[in-house]
């Protein structure tokens, strides 16, 4: 099961949430989403757990949770990339108004 990971501190690393998770069971998959031209962090990631049992008592345990000063949003992850729900994704450059 992919797991979302929202409201993380800039200085979150892929190890930091592979640590957070790591006693809920077993990871598959650990991932902080950048910026593609900044390389700064965006604020979240995601987490890919092959037990949904484990999954959902990690989601339980952790939605709300303080770390590192902030509460974290812990939630099953939508379809899709980067959590968008399939068809709503934009191609070509942003239109500006």
């Amino acid at each position: 099961m992919k797991i979302f990971v929202g409201n993380i501190s800039a200085k979150f690393t892929e190890e930091d949430l592979k640590n957070l998770f790591f006693e809920f069971g077993e990871i598959e998959e650990v991932q902080i989403i950048h910026d593609k031209y900044t390389k700064e962090s965006r604020n979240f990631g995601y987490i890919k757990m092959p037990n949904k049992e484990e999954a959902w008592i990690a989601i339980a345990s952790l939605n709300g949770k303080d770390v590192q000063g902030k509460k974290i949003l812990v939630n099953q992850a939508r379809k899709g990339i980067e959590g968008r729900e399939e068809g709503n994704r934009r191609s070509g450059p942003p239109r500006f108004k």
